[in-house]
């Protein structure tokens, strides 16, 4: 079965994409265990979901930046050598996002960061009512986006515990059924303001389905938005054709823009005249920006939500990143890879004799074994597979992450039973995944050698 996901050579387009990227060496990663004669050979990266590697573009870019800073000075405003003043520097990288996200230039903007961009979403799209206050989401969205609903309610006078409807899976599930999403849409719309959910759930690799999601929200009458760190340079994604609201994202996982990156937002055209009420300089209309008028005259669309000038390094890291995206063809072909090399991943731990069903993930007397509670659908995820060692609570993920770090296979964890690993279509290679597993099953012979302690 594995072999159906992987390409031949020939057919594999987008291979020689990895040269395009700096993908650090064993050594440089500190793996212990790696024989010293391949200590200076590239490591198995399987982290892009929480930090992409850096693109060559990228390096360039910010190099020529700190060039042109260190020459021209406050003159690379205007006046810039290599014709990206710094007064435009944000218009370089709207097409490239636009395209990304499907939307229309006027509905993207580059700024920020992914949580404030979320509360100024917030503050311009959640307006409550006494009949109709409440926010829908999963149980388990990532903290900042709960700890920006709660405090956003709190604000407002209302209890965060009456007012959020956190969706939990069914029991036996890991994750969520998009009909209990829409019945409860269509049981509790009227008294639902907000639909704000995940693109793809940074736990469970779950990819919500968003046409369907979006679609129903706005028959009730509900506002719909949407996280896209997990999603964003991930999956396809056609934001104005499916009516989104608002969206907000970072770009350092898949996108690539490097750590702390600059964030990114999506306001639907239909809203491009909604009042903006934290303004800052930068979304007033350039043509007077600088003429400094005592009045805000904002830009229409989403760029009218900005209010800093943006970071020039961080936008110049990001628009190298998006360079390669381009220069690769675009989601559909970076999809089509990522299909494969998932795929390829999903069939080998499959094969493995450790592998287990997810649903023995809630057997508390399970052996020692590995699931995947990632949707098997690959309409449902996208790069990541989020592993589950079993027995869960008894220590055996955090023995397995130190095992794959020693031998330079790099993923990340979730506590307490979780690794999340996501071949990068951009740079990451069918070797890269075969290691990987063969990798995971040597650690697990070590685990089963040394023995899981009982339970408490």
């Amino acid at each position: 079965m594995a072999e159906e996901f992987k390409l031949a050579p020939e057919d594999d387009a987008l291979r020689n994409f990895r040269d395009e990227f700096v993908v650090p060496t064993f050594r440089q990663m500190k793996a212990s265990a790696v024989p010293a004669d391949l200590a200076d050979e590239p490591c198995t990266y399987l982290c892009g979901n929480s930090l992409g590697l850096l693109p060559k573009r990228s390096k360039k870019l910010v190099q020529e930046e700190l060039e042109v800073w260190a020459t021209r000075a406050v003159e690379g405003h205007f006046d810039h050598p290599l014709g990206r003043s710094w007064m435009y520097i944000a218009d370089t990288v709207h097409p490239y996002l636009a395209e990304i996200v499907g939307a229309r230039q006027s509905e993207v903007a580059c700024m920020g960061t992914l949580t404030a961009n979320l509360h100024l979403m917030l503050n311009a799209f959640y307006k409550p009512t006494a009949e109709r206050y409440k926010i829908l989401c999963e149980a388990k969205a990532f903290p900042s986006d709960q700890y920006a609903m709660a405090t956003q309610l709190t604000s407002r006078g209302l209890d965060p515990n009456e007012a959020i409807i956190a969706m939990t899976p069914r029991p036996g599930e890991h994750t969520l059924r998009t009909e209990d999403i829409l019945r409860t849409l269509e049981r509790d719309g009227a008294r639902i303001a907000l639909v704000l959910f995940s693109g793809v759930q940074f736990y469970t690799g779950q990819w919500f389905r968003m046409p369907e999601i979006t679609a129903a929200a706005k028959a009730q009458g509900c506002v719909c938005g949407w996280d896209l760190a997990h999603a964003v340079g991930n999956v396809p994604l056609a934001l104005h054709d499916w009516g989104v609201d608002f969206a907000v994202w970072c770009t350092y996982k898949y996108l690539n823009s490097g750590p702390g990156g600059i964030g990114g937002l999506f306001v639907h055209e239909r809203w491009a005249d909604l009042p903006v009420h934290e303004a800052g300089w930068w979304g007033h209309d350039p043509a007077t920006r600088f003429d400094m008028p005592p009045h805000f005259k904002a830009i229409r669309g989403a760029q009218g939500f900005q209010q800093s000038n943006p970071s020039v390094l961080a936008t110049v890291s990001l628009l190298g990143a998006l360079e390669v995206f381009a220069a690769a063809g675009g989601m559909r072909a970076v999809r089509a890879r990522s299909e494969h090399l998932t795929g390829h991943l999903d069939a080998l731990l499959r094969r493995s004799r450790f592998y287990a069903p997810p649903e023995r993930a809630f057997d508390g007397s399970a052996g020692l074994a590995v699931t995947v509670i990632t949707p098997a659908d690959p309409a449902e995820r996208g790069a990541q597979l989020s592993l589950v060692f079993l027995p869960t609570g008894r220590g055996v993920m955090p023995r397995v992450l130190k095992g794959l770090e020693a031998r330079g296979v790099v993923g990340d964890s979730r506590k307490p039973d979780v690794i999340r690993l996501a071949p990068a279509p951009l740079y990451n290679t069918f070797e890269d995944v075969e290691r990987a597993v063969k990798v995971l099953e040597e650690v697990l012979e070590q685990v089963e050698k040394e023995g899981v302690p009982p339970a408490a």
